[in-house]
């Protein structure tokens, strides 16, 4: 059973060497190039692309922009906006009684007139969060400003411009002595804080270096999160899920909180940030995560800082999803399955139009899953799988290809080797020994060996030209299947006269080997009174061309040497008989035996041929003298019975029998 297993294991690994090994190479190279950022760019783009398509979220009233747009600018007529503009703003919204204020607008310097209102106005309202920049160039807050209310509104871009990462606190310098809070998280703190919620701001517990409010713990970017590799993690930050939608905050101008042409609701008890929605002004953020944005791929910072607050709002109270990401082991993982997914349908579908199609369907499902991944909060890794699948949707049915030709190639000269050692030897050979008999018994006449010589000489010629044409034949066999598959019309020689198609039942085929050879001009021929033949048909399923010929070359070969060596033979037998799945064919002869130094190669090449079967040969004498010659293989395909475990287990115990008569 083991035997007739590892030709099949043995056609797997190399087949394995052809196209797995280069698809494994694929994913390694992947994964370098994710290990050493070169993936980064793809997977941002990625995670854009999905944010942005995601559906619509209804807009978040627990944030209002008031934003000063090219008209209020207008109307005031200089900017910066002087300090007294800025004072009446901020106290008629005080009116409104939101829960919080924050000043999206810098006030380090004192911007006439109107000063000394703006400063009463700070101390006034203490609900009210100014700003301040911490990174890379430090701009003060208002001077005199009490510290727990100043929040930074720094941003970090990632290399590609785009912004996707919030920063809630900080180390306001080296020395580590200040932490500092952003606008928006200090925002979100005094919502949740109020008397209503009373949700107050702690230290994570699952990770001790993050925030919590209530049970929501805030997932800390990390050095590698995600798509990201090698990046500054520096304080707390997290990856901003950006809201979804074409209204995703309530937007008010000056003109409308100056005027009240508004519902007072929308403003009572929310937060409202004060902030420059004009393109004139550059105060934007570059993103791609948000559609229908005016100017495309840009928000104005105020809206970034509202998307930060309503991010932690909507997660607290809303369980709205945060992005959180994979370790790294878990990514690898998955972009492993990946790898070998695509490996597995290379393997399956090695034509290119098929690999093509399915690979494009798993591209899309992956895709898929990618995207309800990220709907439910998570953000896997999808640019490196589907990397993945493209190279190898192109290079693997090449490497198959490559490989199938490669090893058509291989057999094709093996093959021809094998059968012009059968043709030599099983021909010209035979003729060469029985002339070397002759000679040496000094009965061979010198016309006769002129006309055997001349003989061996046109036999030669003609196993040269059936070779030569068989060659071209294969040649174009190979470039016709290439397209469509056709019935092979091989043919083999045996002996130097006889062509056979190999198309014809292998019973037939062994009929006609066997008469044919037996009737050829050997010595030991001579004393023959009997031929029994027999053979049984096998079903042409079970047998390839290839290893037809192969089989008669062995019969042959079997009856060349019985008529070569084995001398005063009276009685000769061939036979094939079909026992349980299990085919044995066999010569047995009763005369004195064969030279086992004129047997090596044939015998070297029948033990090959029950090997590529899967099963046994053997070559022994028989008593009181005679020999018999035995191919026994299974019948590839066929289920596996009692019966055959029963042949092996006799088969073991006669060669021990045998063995404890000689001791």
């Amino acid at each position: 059973m083991l035997l007739s297993i590892w030709p099949k294991i043995r056609n797997k690994i190399a087949t394995w060497r052809g196209g797995e090994l280069p698809g494994i190479a694929v994913i390694g190279l992947v994964i370098l190039a994710r290990l050493n950022g070169s993936l980064q760019f793809s997977e941002w783009i990625t995670l854009d692309t999905f944010l942005r398509l995601r559906p619509s979220e209804p807009m978040d009233e627990r944030v209002v922009i008031v934003g000063i747009d090219e008209q209020d600018i207008q109307d005031v007529g200089t900017y910066p906006i002087p300090d007294q503009n800025i004072a009446r703003l901020l106290r008629k919204l005080q009116t409104y009684k939101p829960r919080a204020i924050g000043l999206d607008i810098v006030r380090d310097l004192p911007v006439e007139p109107g000063h000394e209102q703006l400063v009463e106005t700070f101390e006034d309202i203490k609900t009210l969060i100014a700003i301040e920049k911490v990174l890379p160039t430090k701009i003060n807050p208002p001077p005199g400003f009490p510290p727990e209310r100043i929040g930074f509104s720094d941003v970090i871009p990632d290399q590609d411009s785009k912004v996707r990462r919030s920063i809630l606190g900080m180390y306001r310098d080296e020395t580590r002595k200040e932490y500092v809070f952003s606008l928006a998280l200090l925002l979100a703190k005094a919502y949740l804080g109020a008397e209503r919620e009373k949700i107050e701001l702690e230290n994570g517990i699952h990770d001790h270096l993050t925030m919590r409010f209530g049970e929501t713990e805030l997932p800390r970017f990390l050095s590698n999160s995600g798509g990201y590799v090698g990046t500054d993690h520096f304080g707390v930050q997290v990856l901003l899920n950006f809201r979804s939608g074409r209204k995703r905050f309530r937007t008010l101008s000056v003109r409308d909180i100056e005027t009240g042409q508004f519902n007072s609701n929308w403003i009572r008890d929310r937060i409202v940030i004060v902030g420059v929605t004009t393109p004139s002004i550059k105060d934007t953020v570059n993103t791609t995560a948000i559609k229908a944005l005016n100017p495309p791929g840009e928000i104005y910072g105020v809206e970034f800082h509202a998307h930060a607050t309503s991010q932690i709002l909507s997660a607290v109270l809303d369980q709205r999803s945060l992005l959180r990401t994979w370790s790294d082991p878990w990514e690898y993982l998955w972009i492993l399955g990946w790898g070998f997914l695509a490996i597995g349908l290379g393997r399956l579908t090695q034509s290119p139009f098929k690999n093509l199609f399915v690979v494009g369907i798993t591209s899309f499902g992956l895709v898929g899953v990618g995207y309800v991944f990220l709907v439910w909060g998570w953000w896997i890794p999808v640019a490196p799988a589907l990397l993945i699948l493209v190279i190898n949707s192109l290079l693997l049915p090449a490497f198959y290809h490559y490989d199938q030709a490669l090893k058509s190639q291989i057999n094709l000269r093996q093959q021809t080797i094998d059968e012009a050692f059968a043709s030599i030897h099983n021909g010209p050979m035979q003729t060469l020994a029985y002339i070397i008999t002759r000679i040496e018994n000094q009965d061979l006449p010198q016309d006769e060996l002129l006309l055997t010589l001349k003989t061996i000489k046109r036999n030669i010629w003609k196993i040269g030209e059936h070779l030569t044409e068989k060659a071209l034949n294969q040649k174009e066999i190979i470039l016709i299947e290439r397209s469509i598959k056709l019935n092979q019309k091989e043919t083999i020689l045996i002996g130097s006269n006889l062509k056979l198609p190999l198309k014809h039942p292998i019973h037939k085929l062994f009929y006609e080997v066997s008469r044919y050879t037996l009737e050829r001009n050997f010595t030991c021929f001579e004393t023959l009174k009997v031929k029994a033949l027999k053979f049984e048909d096998i079903p042409e399923q079970y047998l390839t061309i290839e290893q037809k010929r192969k089989l008669c070359h062995f019969l042959e070969e079997a009856l060349c040497n019985v008529g070569q060596h084995a001398k005063g033979v009276t009685r000769i037998s061939a036979i094939g008989k079909l026992n349980d799945d299990w085919y044995t064919l066999s010569v047995k002869d009763n005369g004195s035996g064969i030279c086992s130094s004129s047997e090596n190669r044939g015998t070297k090449q029948c033990k090959n041929l029950a090997k590529q079967l899967g099963g046994t040969f053997k070559r022994e004498p028989l008593s009181p003298q005679g020999t018999l010659c035995e191919l026994t293989w299974p019948l590839a395909g066929r289920n596996w019975s009692f019966a055959k475990v029963s042949y092996g287990l006799k088969t073991l115990f006669l060669k021990a029998l045998k063995y404890i008569k000689k001791l």
